[in-house]
């Protein structure tokens, strides 16, 4: 017998976890670009993306595909790769499932 109980409203708190840490993520992004005063074209072009994908990405909808692809968006950035990382790590959640 297994004594694990399921919640009803289990699934809409992942849900709402997952989009939590999917915004402090796009949150983080938005800020280091606004703070490298860059436009979400000029970034989105200096990081070899789509605009789309970018603006997504700032949505919190978008995970970065490479390494390659985050080393183009830290040094779009002006954002040390390891700092940009760490964010990815902690907001890991929001893509998980």
């Amino acid at each position: 017998m297994s004594m694990y109980i399921t919640h009803p409203n289990h699934q809409q708190a992942r849900e709402n976890a997952r989009r939590f840490w999917a915004d402090i993520f796009g949150r983080g992004i938005e800020y280091a670009r606004c703070q490298a005063c860059l436009t979400i074209e000029d970034a989105a072009r200096l990081a070899g993306m789509q605009l789309s994908e970018w603006m997504a990405m700032e949505a919190g909808g978008f995970q970065p595909q490479s390494t390659g692809q985050l080393q183009a968006i830290a040094g779009t950035l002006e954002m040390d790769y390891e700092r940009l990382i760490n964010l990815v790590l902690l907001c890991w959640s929001a893509w998980e499932g």
